[in-house]
């Protein structure tokens, strides 16, 4: 995965169940992996999956290892970085080898993870001390805690849109479109990266939206209750228009099938894209694309989804990957203590330019831009994830997978027949269907 440190299918509101995951062995599922008394009575090997590679092989998570150590001396850490996080962990969690310590893969339905992560504690008592905590709450127990949390919102290239004449945040969507129309126009630059070849930022970019528009805390639960999200309105319906009105206008690139993300961040610190819509865990990337390219690092910019409520912006706040402990591991204590150790000492969250999932940590400084402009932050309530799971996997939609997105933009661009209103007309009718289906 490279640098990319959000998950594809992850953040957010996890949207993705099931898997045909089946666990192996019969653990005892009331096994808590506690924080451990002492430092120095906790001992063993425990292997840590992560999805950063880039992380594993420039030796950065060693080091982490190795300040751990000083605080845990017997227990010895091993990292492995898999390229293709969710295929090869889903597959691996078929059997009782899936490491000690892992990120909670999105294919896992939160109904199901008791069966294959120890629960970290009760929620009652965590959620005082850690954000997210009900992202992975099952029937009042956590079974992970987040890596970092991510706001929502666009990264953009200020100096180019200065160049453009743009200098304020647009308010609405109508706007954005105009302003994306005054970079094109003024400076040759494409306007936005659909990065559509990769698919991943097609999902959960987007979908954190969810949130955005309305500022509504409880927006995503909403979903489980709702027969047309679509409809006109609802944030589902004003994320994919602006979606669809800037390929349709072509404020896009010209042939999105030869996208690719790792150029993508050279070209927006170049100031050769205008803007992408993503976490704001991917500014301290595109900041450091900038300084590699002999680029100006703080013309990287993050702005909030152009859409105001009651004349405020609002962004979600939502959870990165959890890491959790497999209830199969022999040396929970120790798999507790990095979690731990990890969450609380290692500074991780403020180098990835995150949100620390420790409640006492304020916002990094790459939310000062929201800070300043009185942007409200939304922590997105997850009580009904579950519910929102199946309906998504019956409707076979996907909001959190690019296929959906995907053909968004194909219809957009005239590469397939129909039109937006007949899209979201026949999505209306399968989630509606679905909803049925699983008795909500």
């Amino acid at each position: 995965m490279g640098k990319r440190t959000l998950s594809v299918a992850l953040l957010a509101t996890a949207m993705l169940t099931v898997a045909g995951c089946s666990g192996g062995g019969s653990p005892n599922a009331d096994e808590t992996a506690t924080a451990p008394a002492n430092p120095e009575d906790v001992s063993g090997d425990i292997t840590v999956l992560t999805n950063r590679t880039d992380l594993v092989e420039d030796g950065t998570m060693t080091k982490y290892a190795a300040e751990f150590n000083k605080t845990y001396p017997e227990v010895k850490v091993e990292f492995e970085g898999l390229t293709d996080y969710e295929g090869e962990v889903k597959i691996r969690m078929n059997t009782e080898d899936y490491g000690d310590v892992l990120l909670i893969p999105s294919a896992v339905a939160k109904g199901d993870y008791p069966t294959f992560f120890a629960p970290l504690g009760d929620t009652s008592s965590m959620k005082s001390t850690y954000r997210f905590t009900g992202k992975t709450d099952v029937a009042g127990n956590t079974y992970g805690i987040a890596t970092f949390g991510t706001a929502n919102g666009l990264v953009y290239n200020k100096a180019l849109w200065k160049k453009a004449g743009i200098t304020d945040w647009p308010t609405t969507t109508g706007q954005f479109l105009d302003d994306l129309k005054a970079v094109k126009d003024e400076t040759g630059a494409t306007p936005y990266y659909t990065n559509f070849k990769d698919g991943w930022p097609l999902e959960s970019p987007w979908t954190n939206g969810v949130g955005s528009i309305s500022c509504d805390t409880l927006a995503s639960d909403k979903l489980a209750a709702m027969d047309k999200p679509w409809a006109e309105g609802n944030d589902l319906n004003v994320l994919d228009t602006l979606l669809y009105d800037i390929v349709h206008q072509k404020l896009s690139e010209k042939d999105p099938a030869t996208t690719n993300w790792e150029s993508s961040k050279t070209l927006l610190a170049k100031g050769k894209v205008g803007s992408m819509m993503l976490g704001s865990w991917a500014i301290n990337q595109m900041r450091d694309a900038a300084e590699s390219a002999g680029q100006n690092p703080d013309d990287i910019g993050f702005m909030p989804v152009p859409s105001q409520k009651d004349g405020h912006f609002c962004a979600t706040l939502v959870s990165d990957y959890q890491q959790a402990v497999n209830i199969h591991s022999d040396h929970k204590e120790a798999a507790r203590a990095w979690i731990d150790w990890f969450t609380e000492k290692s500074g991780y969250a403020t180098e990835e330019g995150g949100v620390s999932a420790l409640k006492s940590e304020g916002m990094p400084a790459t939310l000062k831009d929201y800070g300043d402009n009185d942007v409200t932050l939304i922590e997105r309530s997850e009580a009904k994830t579950a519910e929102v799971n199946a309906i998504d996997n019956a409707s076979e939609i996907g909001l959190n997978k690019p296929d959906y997105r995907k053909k968004l933009i194909d219809i957009a661009r005239g590469a397939v027949d129909g039109s937006l209103e007949g899209y979201f007309e026949d999505l209306n009718k399968r989630w509606s269907e679905a909803r049925q289906t699983v008795g909500s």
